[in-house]
């Protein structure tokens, strides 16, 4: 591959539904794909490493886990665009492999050849290595396409666990299998069994790991409550909070409070306000904007400080007037953009974000009124009872799924559209930023249950997993897929990937993905998938109504 060019698929917006090789879609430059290719090969040698010395009773420490977790975290899509962190994290890689391999040589281990790169981590050498070490390095399609698959899953599975480790939840069984993973995945001579097998048990992990982080948000700050949102302004000074990452928007709540300042979330954050133990905070007054893809004119708006726990970023323009007021935390990253890191405490100092909102002028209001959710799994039980009268009534003939992720693509018109559509008797179960098509549209109630449920973030779709469960359950169903549920699933990027493998780890079948199917599915592969759990991709919005809603 030349050195001015790159290979990227792995979101759904990849350049011609096929892959990037000039610049991302996403913003990310050849360079910056180049080093991020590098970091990976360093997680794959380091995994392959660990999986050999916890076979042989060396289990995987802190330095360890948290350098693959947040190695595979940073190359998320719109995670990281910082060449110069990026190339920390290969060096902290490049040092923490060589410890490994010592420790294995001590103890009389022989490692795999494929463990051993004769690459030696001489920084000379980086760009050479980042180019062997590309996606296209496994010239056949289908073996790429399913190391990728499980790739993928991984980066997901490492933004899950990430979160949950920053709130005390660890679990060294999902570590163990992480470098399982990258130990199959690293070695040339795997096969489409091997590689087949080790996509299903990634999604196996993949329910285990949302399992973990639900206990750890739910034990953190309680069971999400049904809460109705404010999406307009006040009048004082705000700070706006995007991703993921629940410790993170604690901490500044913590340290907001009493200041005069507001705290608003942004896209996938909105979720922040279902939780009692986040609620309480009077100063977090409500959410601004919308899905990730709009935050150029919304942050523009916003006028105070912003301040990134995960993905997604997108690249400001040039002429931006908030690119000096936008700050990074955990594996984020944006060239000129401060960075908050952890202290030894493990805690977060906001200081400098809080003096800068001080200095700012109140959000512009860019839209009035709120919005309803907070019906995660333990909310929706409580309503068990309404729930099933209803679907033995027929009130509610048909739940459709659509969680996942939004995204600019105009074809994306669809999932409102379907929404729009839907008949008045079925209900949308939904979770991640897929609910800005349609979290904002009036769709009614059925005897007083909303037809939009929104679950939260999109780790959250554990609870309808959670849920399809308990109803065949309750039913008395043999199989899940006997249950009145569709699934109609968007996807942008790698945390969609890992539900996904977990829904399919659970036996649901007929699941349609759109709104196209993943570049990084080959043929192949995705004949497999066909035959084996019937998934599909969306038509238009009346087929799809016509062939899985009102049959």
């Amino acid at each position: 591959m030349s050195e001015n060019k790159m290979f990227c698929y792995q979101c759904q917006e990849t350049a011609k539904g096929t892959g990037c090789i000039l610049m991302g879609v996403c913003g990310k430059k050849p360079e910056t794909a180049r080093w991020q290719d590098l970091l990976l090969s360093v997680v794959r040698g380091v995994g392959t490493i660990q999986h050999e010395l916890t076979k042989a009773g060396k289990s995987c420490d802190e330095q360890v886990t948290n350098f693959i977790v947040d190695a595979l975290f940073s190359t998320i899509t719109n995670a990281n665009f910082d060449d110069e962190a990026i190339l920390k994290k290969v060096a902290n890689g490049v040092a923490i492999k060589k410890v490994l391999m010592d420790i294995a040589h001590d103890k009389g281990l022989t490692l795999p050849d494929y463990a051993e790169t004769k690459w030696a981590g001489d920084k000379a050498d980086y760009a050479a290595e980042a180019n062997r070490q590309s996606i296209l390095r496994n010239a056949n399609v289908d073996l790429r396409s399913l190391k990728e698959l499980t790739t993928l899953g991984l980066k997901g599975m490492a933004a899950y666990y990430e979160h949950a480790a920053r709130l005390g939840k660890k679990d060294q069984e999902i570590v163990d299998f992480m470098c399982e993973a990258l130990s199959i995945i690293t070695n040339p001579n795997a096969e489409m069994g091997e590689l087949l097998d080790n996509v299903m048990k990634t999604g196996k992990y993949g329910v285990n790991v949302m399992a973990l982080l639900d206990a750890a948000n739910t034990e953190a700050f309680g069971n999400p409550e049904v809460t109705s949102v404010n999406i307009g302004v006040g009048k004082n000074p705000g700070i706006l909070i995007s991703g993921h990452d629940l410790s993170d928007i604690k901490q500044l709540l913590e340290q907001t409070e009493g200041t005069g300042i507001d705290v608003y979330t942004h896209s996938e954050m909105l979720p922040a306000h279902y939780y009692p133990e986040l609620k309480k905070y009077k100063h977090l007054v409500g959410n601004y904007g919308n899905a990730w893809w709009k935050q150029k004119e919304e942050f523009a708006a916003f006028n105070g400080p912003i301040v990134f726990t995960t993905n997604c970023i997108v690249p400001p323009a040039p002429t931006a007037n908030y690119k000096d007021r936008v700050f990074t935390t955990n594996s984020t990253g944006y060239p000129g953009w401060k960075h908050i890191a952890e202290g030894a405490d493990g805690k977060k100092d906001f200081s400098e974000v809080i003096a800068l909102a001080k200095k700012c002028e109140a959000p512009q209001e860019i839209e009035t009124g709120s919005i309803v959710g907070g019906f995660a799994h333990a909310q929706v039980f409580a309503l068990a009872d309404k729930v099933v009268d209803a679907i033995k009534s027929g009130a509610i003939r048909k739940f459709v799924v659509m969680a996942g992720c939004d995204g600019r693509m105009k074809s994306r018109s669809y999932y409102e559209e379907f929404a729009k559509a839907l008949p008045k008797d079925t209900v949308i179960l939904t979770s991640g930023c897929a609910k800005y098509k349609y979290n904002k549209l009036n769709l009614g109630d059925i005897g007083g249950i909303p037809r939009v449920l929104d679950a939260g973030q999109c780790n959250d779709s554990y609870s309808w997993a959670v849920v399809a469960l308990k109803l065949k359950e309750i039913f008395e169903l043999n199989d899940i897929n006997d249950l009145p549920i569709f699934f109609n699933i968007s996807w942008y990027e790698q945390k969609a990937v890992i539900v996904l493998l977990a829904l399919l780890s659970l036996g649901v079948k007929n699941i349609h993905i759109g709104p196209t199917l993943p570049a990084f599915v080959s043929e192949g592969v995705l004949k497999v998938l066909v035959e084996t759990f019937g998934l599909g991709t969306i038509t238009t919005v009346e087929e799809d109504i016509e062939r899985f809603v009102k049959q």
